[in-house]
C-alpha cells in the first residue's frame, strides 16, 4: 500500500480523498494555489506545497508544478480527483514515467475512452447499445449528408466537451450550418480539439450512469445506477440512486452489459458509463475515466468506499468480492449546493458569514467550507453536497426537505432555495422527470410570476 498521496485537486474532492487515505493509514499531500492556501484540506493534510497563482491554468493545470511537488515530498501516488487533470492522459503518462502510481486507468485507456468518438467505437465492439451515429464532421456539407442518413433531430458534439459545452442541436437541415459552426467555435475555445460528431438526437430521456470498478487481474463488478436527469444547460443538479425509472430487470440486466464490457474493454479503477435511457431502451453517451461528482449515492446504498477502492486498486490490490457479493440498500439522493443565483445561476463567490451543516440519521455533507472561509472566483461554485439515504424514495425525500431545512449558509446566495422547490413539485415526488424537466418547470414558473 502507498504510503504518501499527493492530491492534484481542490474543493470538497480533496478533502475526501484526504478521508479516505487517512482512514487507510496514508499520509497525505495538499498541492493548492494562492488563492486556496486557507481552504480546509491545505490545513489538515500532513503536509502542503503552493503550486502557483490563483488561476487554475497556472496552477491545478500545472501538471510540472504538480509532479515536481510529488517528487519534492516523497509521494509514490497521485490522485488527481476530478476535473482539472483527472482525464488527461499526457498527465498519467507524465505521472507514471516519473516512477509515481496515478490512481486511475492507464494513459491509453483514458485515451480510448475519454475520447468521444474512439469510445464510441470501443462500446459498440464491447456490445453496448449506442445510438445512431456519425465519425468526425469536417465540414458543414459532411454534417448535413449524415443527418440525412441519421434522421432529424440530431445533436452535433465536440469529441472532448464536457459540462453542456461545444452541443448544438439540430431540428432540421434550416439548423445545420448554425449548429455545426457554434458547436466547432465552442469546442476550440473550451477543449483541446474542435473535432466534432454527431448523433441522434433523443427529445425526452433519463440520463442513467452506471458505476464500476474494475481491478487489474480482469474482476470487474457494477455498482448499480444514479439518475441524473435533473439538468441545466447538461449541468446536473440533483442525482438519486436508484432510478425511479427503471424495473430491477431493466437495472440488473444493463447492470450486466456494462459489467461485461468493461471487461471486455480492459479498463481498470473506477469509471462511469453514462446513457440516455428512452423508451425502455438504455443507448450509451460516453465514458468517465475517474471518480464522478455524485459517486457517494453510490456508496450510500452499495456501502462500498469507491475512492478507498480507487487507492486499492492503483496498489495492486484484487477486488476481493464478486458481483454477487454486492448488495443494494435503499435510496439516496444528493443534492449539488453551489454558489450561485439560484434564479440567473450567476457564481456568488464571497465570503461565508454563517455555516451550518445538518446532520442526524442518514444525512452526509461533502464540503470543505467554514465559517469565515472566502469563497474564490476563479473556480467551479460547487461548494457542498448534501446526501441524503432512507429506506426507501420517500423515507429519502422526507429526510433531504429536513436536511436542507436545517442548512444555513449566509453571506452568498445558493441553489438551496430552487432544491427546496424542485422536490416540493409532484413531478419529481413521483419520479416522473426527464433531462428537460427542470428547464421547462422553470420556464413555465418564471412566465406565470
Amino acid at each position: 500500500m502507498f504510503e504518501k498521496v499527493l492530491i492534484a485537486n481542490r474543493g470538497e474532492v480533496a478533502l475526501r480523498i484526504h478521508r479516505a487515505c487517512r482512514e487507510m493509514g496514508i499520509r497525505t499531500v495538499a498541492v493548492h494555489s494562492e488563492a486556496d492556501a486557507k481552504a480546509m484540506h491545505v490545513r489538515l493534510a500532513d503536509e502542503a506545497v503552493c503550486i502557483g497563482p490563483s488561476r487554475s491554468s497556472e496552477s491545478y493545470l500545472n501538471k510540472s508544478a504538480i509532479i515536481s511537488a510529488a517528487l519534492l515530498t516523497g509521494a509514490d501516488a497521485i490522485h488527481p480527483g476530478f476535473g482539472f487533470l483527472s482525464e488527461n492522459a499526457d498527465f498519467a503518462e507524465m505521472v507514471e514515467s516519473h516512477g509515481i502510481t496515478f490512481i486511475g486507468p492507464t494513459a491509453e485507456q483514458m485515451r480510448k475512452m475519454g475520447d468521444k468518438i474512439t469510445a464510441r467505437q470501443a462500446a459498440i465492439e464491447a456490445g453496448l447499445p449506442v445510438t445512431p451515429g456519425s465519425p468526425s464532421l469536417d465540414t458543414v456539407e459532411d454534417a448535413k449528408t449524415w443527418a440525412q442518413k441519421i434522421g432529424y433531430p440530431v445533436i452535433i458534439k465536440a469529441k472532448d466537451g464536457g459540462g453542456g459545452k461545444g452541443m448544438k442541436i439540430a431540428y432540421d437541415e434550416s439548423d445545420i450550418e448554425e449548429a455545426y459552426t457554434m458547436a466547432r467555435a465552442e469546442a476550440k475555445a473550451s477543449f483541446p480539439s474542435d473535432v466534432v460528431y454527431m448523433e441522434k438526437y433523443l427529445q425526452n430521456p433519463r440520463h442513467i450512469e452506471i458505476q464500476i470498478l474494475a481491478d487489474k487481474y480482469g474482476n470487474v463488478v457494477h455498482l448499480g445506477e444514479r439518475d441524473c436527469s435533473i439538468q441545466r444547460n447538461n449541468q446536473k443538479l440533483i442525482e438519486e440512486s436508484p432510478s425511479p425509472a427503471l424495473n430491477q430487470a431493466q437495472r440488473e440486466e444493463i447492470g450486466e452489459i456494462v459489467r461485461k464490457a468493461i471487461a471486455k474493454i480492459g479498463y481498470f479503477n473506477a469509471g462511469t458509463l453514462e446513457f440516455l435511457f428512452e423508451d425502455g431502451k438504455f443507448y450509451f453517451l460516453e465514458m468517465n475515466t475517474r471518480l464522478q461528482v455524485e459517486h457517494p449515492v453510490t456508496e450510500a446504498v452499495s456501502g462500498i468506499d469507491i475512492v478507498r477502492e480507487q487507492i486499492r486498486i492503483a496498489s495492486g490490490a484484487a477486488l476481493g468480492y464478486e458481483q454477487k457479493d454486492i448488495e443494494f440498500h435503499g435510496h439516496a439522493i444528493e443534492c449539488r449546493i453551489n454558489a450561485e443565483d439560484p434564479e440567473t445561476f450567476a457564481p456568488c463567490p464571497g465570503t461565508i458569514t454563517e455555516w451550518h451543516a445538518p446532520g442526524g440519521l442518514g444525512v452526509r455533507v461533502d464540503s470543505e467550507i467554514y465559517s469565515g472561509y472566502s469563497i474564490p472566483p476563479f473556480y467551479d461554485s460547487m461548494i457542498a453536497k448534501l446526501i441524503v439515504h432512507g429506506k426507501t424514495r420517500n423515507s429519502a425525500l422526507m429526510r433531504l426537505r429536513r436536511a436542507l431545512e436545517e442548512f444555513v449558509i449566509d453571506g452568498v446566495s445558493t441553489t438551496i432555495p430552487l432544491q427546496q422547490e424542485i422536490i416540493s413539485q409532484a413531478e419529481f415526488i413521483d419520479g416522473m422527470y426527464n433531462i428537460h424537466w427542470l428547464e421547462e418547470y422553470m420556464r413555465k414558473r418564471n412566465q406565470n410570476l
